[in-house]
């Protein structure tokens, strides 16, 4: 069989490398001469929290598997070639057909279902309360159900990668240990746990903490208080959303240093006016308002409902305003979130035998900005600029 070929600058090591591969790396070789290589080359991006973009809602049961490819498809250029699309709190009936029609969606694209790397659930057993619950349905949070994990799994042939919990609720503990035992990433999120509840959570095999920072109450004792409880767990892995809305400079920074480069994932959190028009959307039961400076709000109130971060931008933003280097802001994009979520043949970067999953682009140092140029999935380019 005949081999492709990429190459650019890896930002790990600076060195310009050319990686031979089908669908997997068969290769990874020093360039020469090194000057012929202008752009940098990386793993491809997974985001593993995606509640839509480009106008379709993941969230929504009737979304259409041509809607949802050409979502997939403007991801593609944002250097994204993985990604966990995220239902979030819901009617039973919504988020079950919303899982099914993904599952389905993931079955019958050729090209763009093997993106889907499995699916998010966000809540529903999440906080009640205004402030961690955020933007979603106070009508529709529920306590912790083991029969309904289960038929999350059985509708979506055993998809389900990651679900978002708060571990206020009595039952949480039996929930994610039943989870664990189905191969099921807990993620803490959206709650107002005591320092003890969230121990007894991650006793039980909770391993990360989806968008840290947001989801909160927005005032907060100084301590202890729930998000100091996670940055200070180091059996704890998290995400944050740095579309420089979500979260200011002066906490993003000192929290990723808190839970460390490697135990740091970057996530957009986007959901369907993402790669939009300003204006007003429709989310499940929510009326959001997507503005120009691309912050995403339930309409009337200031209340943040997703972003609109595109992960190229969020990429070029850990740079500029967490101050991290390069192969950094990468790592979290890409080595990390396939770790944390057990993301087969993802977890090694541009090594041998890995998938091949590459982006290839342009950065621009002094502004913290990152062009994307090319983009393979399996091999197969997907996005190409020119």
């Amino acid at each position: 069989m005949n081999l492709a070929s990429c190459s650019g600058i890896d930002p790990t090591t600076g060195q310009s490398i050319e990686a031979t591969f089908n669908e997997v790396i068969a290769s990874v070789e020093p360039l020469l001469p090194p000057a012929k290589a202008t752009n940098y080359i990386s793993p491809g991006w997974i985001d593993i929290q995606v509640n839509g973009f480009g106008g379709v809602d993941y969230c929504a049961p009737g979304a259409t598997v041509e809607d949802i490819a050409r979502s997939i498809r403007v991801q593609f250029a944002t250097g994204v070639t993985r990604l966990l699309p995220t239902v979030i709190t819901g009617s039973r009936d919504t988020m079950s057909g919303a899982i099914a029609n993904l599952a389905k969606a993931k079955e019958e694209l050729p090209l763009e279902g093997r993106a889907i790397a499995g699916l998010h659930i966000e809540g529903p057993h999440i906080s009640a309360e205004d402030g961690p619950r955020g933007a979603h349905p106070v009508g529709c949070v529920r306590a912790p159900d083991t029969d309904e994990l289960d038929r999350w799994i059985d509708i979506s042939g055993g998809l389900i990668k990651m679900v978002t919990v708060s571990p206020e609720w009595p039952e949480i503990t039996g929930y994610i240990e039943h989870a664990v035992r189905n191969q099921v990433v807990i993620a803490i999120g959206h709650t107002k746990a005591t320092a003890e509840q969230i121990d007894d959570a991650v006793r039980a095999g909770a391993t990360t903490s989806t968008h840290l920072g947001n989801g909160a109450h927005t005032v907060l004792r100084r301590h202890p208080n729930y998000i100091w409880d996670q940055l200070a767990d180091d059996r704890l892995a998290a995400s944050f959303i740095v579309d420089g809305i979500h979260l200011p400079q002066a906490f993003l920074k000192p929290a990723i240093r808190a839970k460390g480069v490697e135990r740091s994932i970057l996530v957009t959190d986007a959901v369907m006016p993402a790669g939009c028009d300003p204006g007003r959307y429709r989310l499940g039961e929510v009326d959001v308002e997507l503005h120009p400076d691309d912050s995403v709000t339930l309409v009337g109130q200031t209340r943040l409902a997703g972003s609109s971060l595109k992960m190229h931008k969020g990429v070029g933003n850990l740079t500029r305003l967490a101050g991290l280097q390069l192969f950094e802001a990468i790592a979290m994009a890409a080595r990390n979130p396939a770790r944390v979520c057990r993301i087969p043949g993802r977890q090694r970067g541009i090594q041998p035998g890995d998938r091949a999953d590459f982006v290839l682009f342009q950065f621009d140092a002094a502004a913290g900005e990152v062009s994307v140029e090319s983009v393979y999935l399996d091999g197969e380019r997907v996005y190409n600029l020119s």
